[in-house]
């Protein structure tokens, strides 16, 4: 990528884009040295104009920006970059430093995939996540089991409140599952949409 930075004394724009979501998550400044760290990275690295240095974003909270994609506009002076965070974005603790809020309706469950996916790496102590890990495959899809009787249960006989309580287990243990058998729950929408007819 050949980017432009004279046009503003050696830094960039650079806007930070969910790349689940679409939400515009927050902007900052790469000079070539921070550009070419993030790249390196993976993870976005600006130049802080208050500090005088390359700055990573999350090096201090941990709410990392993890790089998918990185895209120039049509000058190569500004970057688009396409990233999934880890947590809030904003250093008052809000979604995006525009006040919007991220992971909302659908987009959560790629949140909690992604959070799901690091308990399964990470394996932290405490964790009910991790204890069903632990206790594998078979506790697991009997979990999903028990969830789909206890939905079904609800949608049949029971209140809507305690339906969707059950509906909502049953998805989290079916994600840990999936998780487990190396799958997410971006393979069952591709199932699905390979299914959907117009």
């Amino acid at each position: 990528m050949d980017l432009d930075f004279n046009k503003m004394g050696g830094l960039i724009p650079a806007i930070i884009q969910d790349a689940q979501t679409g939400v515009v998550l927050m902007m900052g400044f790469m000079n070539e040295e921070a550009y070419q760290a993030t790249v390196a990275s993976g993870k976005v690295t600006f130049y802080s104009r208050t500090k005088q240095r390359l700055w990573t974003k999350g090096e201090v909270s941990g709410n990392f920006l993890h790089v998918v994609k990185i895209l120039s506009d049509c000058d190569n002076d500004t970057l688009l970059i396409k990233a999934n965070p880890v947590g809030p974005v904003c250093h008052t603790g809000a979604d995006t430093c525009f006040g919007e809020a991220n992971n909302e309706g659908i987009f959560f469950l790629q949140y909690l995939q992604d959070f799901i996916t690091r308990r399964f790496r990470e394996k932290p102590e405490g964790s009910y996540t991790t204890s069903l890990f632990d206790k594998g495959v078979n506790r697991m899809a009997q979990k999903v089991g028990e969830e789909a009787v206890e939905t079904v249960i609800e949608a049949t006989n029971g209140t809507d409140d305690r339906f969707i309580y059950e509906a909502s287990d049953l998805i989290y243990h079916l994600i840990v599952l999936l998780t487990s058998k190396g799958f997410s729950i971006d393979d069952l929408a591709k199932e699905l949409k390979k299914r959907h007819k117009e």
